[in-house]
């Protein structure tokens, strides 16, 4: 799987994860793939930086982000709190209970939990659909 930051016709900053980049330009072709914000499907991959730990305090880093950066930090975080309000916590049940919806053999619900990134490519394999909530450190402590 790769996370990929896209961003739609309307400057809406989002991320999305694939299996590769050929899913996501064949997803992109069939419209599959569209701004959670206002639905537009002309979406384009953003530019991406590389994940490195600096050891920078978490303060400092915000600093570099652009108010833009942080208003999509703001609606991301925003977004995941209603998602985590509105749904199941099912631990580390996820990939199972996403099965169990998907095949009709339980109620469908919103959930979220965890899962292994085995588990997740199993569900991506079986075409089970479903989003990565991003963990802000806040949320980690």
């Amino acid at each position: 799987m790769i996370s990929f930051n896209l961003i739609c016709e309307h400057d809406h900053a989002f991320e999305a994860w694939f299996r590769n980049n050929a899913d996501f330009d064949e997803q992109k072709k069939r419209d599959l793939v569209s701004c959670p914000q206002c639905g537009s499907t002309k979406v384009e991959k953003a530019l991406m930086a590389p994940a490195v730990s600096t050891g920078k305090k978490r303060d400092q880093i915000a600093l570099a982000m652009g108010e833009k950066q942080k208003q999509a930090l703001a609606q991301l975080k925003e977004l995941s709190k209603k998602v985590r309000e509105n749904a199941d916590y099912v631990g580390d049940k996820f990939a199972e209970e996403a099965r169990k919806i998907h095949f009709g053999e339980t109620e469908a619900r919103g959930i979220y939990g965890e899962a292994t990134t085995d588990e997740a490519k199993a569900l991506v394999d079986e075409g089970v659909e479903f989003l990565p909530l991003p963990v802000f450190p806040e949320e980690q402590n």
